[in-house]
């Protein structure tokens, strides 16, 4: 399988983005990252880069597409985060959202996890057939029938997080079941909450029929967060990643 991918994190109206993104990959393997930071003194921008780093850290020295070894990637990144809080004082509130997506490019595979309201989308023939479940009260709330999936976004305290990293307690990050098996044509959005507050999922997909490449996808998210932004809103970030069928050697 062969990836394009594409990237977008900007600051938003705020001064530092606490966003973090990155992507590590070799001829067989390729695993990406995106972390939403939180916490005061600077620490949100601190636990984002920190969740990022050891996560594709861990992955350089375990280059392995399956569901333990996302997971143990993520317990080295959270106990990392805790770590660097008992280190200064400034840092004790920190914390982060995470998503990881692992790709075997060999075998067409993926696997993915996270944890908090940072989220994986999959796209198939341009329509979303994957969609993480956030660790919020709101989506609490829309599971118990509270109120509807489509009105999630705009509920009061929408970001409040039943689960981080950087929280041992509520550490429980969840791993996708299986095996995904990919198809040429699959496309995977990564995207923190700065990013689809303001873009609704079918929105998501027209765009993404109208798209030529994961940049000019991400160019069309950015603009419809724009027109629907604050002045003082939150930082935004994705990560596109397109698959298709590698190309053909030619023969002799």
């Amino acid at each position: 399988m062969q990836l394009e991918i594409a990237a977008l994190s900007k600051p938003g109206g705020r001064a530092v983005n606490e966003d973090a993104c990155g992507v590590w990959s070799s001829p067989e393997v390729c695993f990406c990252v995106l972390s939403d930071g939180a916490g005061g003194h600077g620490g949100g921008d601190v636990a984002s880069k920190l969740v990022v780093s050891r996560v594709l850290n861990w992955f350089r020295q375990n280059p392995q597409c399956t569901a333990d070894a996302v997971e143990t990637a993520l317990i080295a990144a959270n106990q990392a985060v805790m770590e660097s809080q008992l280190s200064d004082a400034r840092l004790s509130d920190m914390r982060a959202t995470v998503v990881v997506l692992a790709v075997d490019t060999v075998r067409g595979i993926a696997i993915w996890g996270h944890l908090g309201d940072t989220r994986l989308y999959c796209f198939r023939d341009r329509r979303i057939i994957v969609q993480t479940r956030d660790h919020s009260v709101v989506q609490n709330m829309v599971d118990a029938g509270y109120i509807k999936q489509s009105e999630l976004r705009g509920v009061p305290q929408r970001g409040r997080l039943l689960a981080a990293m950087g929280d041992e307690v509520h550490f429980r990050p969840c791993v996708a079941k299986g095996q995904f098996e990919l198809k040429p044509g699959d496309v995977f959005l990564l995207c923190t909450d700065g990013c689809w507050e303001y873009v609704e999922e079918d929105e998501m997909e027209q765009s993404l029929s109208e798209s030529k490449s994961g940049e000019d996808w991400l160019r069309q998210i950015e603009a419809k967060v724009l027109s629907l932004g604050k002045k003082s809103q939150d930082n935004y970030s994705a990560l596109a990643v397109w698959c298709s069928a590698p190309e053909q050697s030619a023969q002799a």
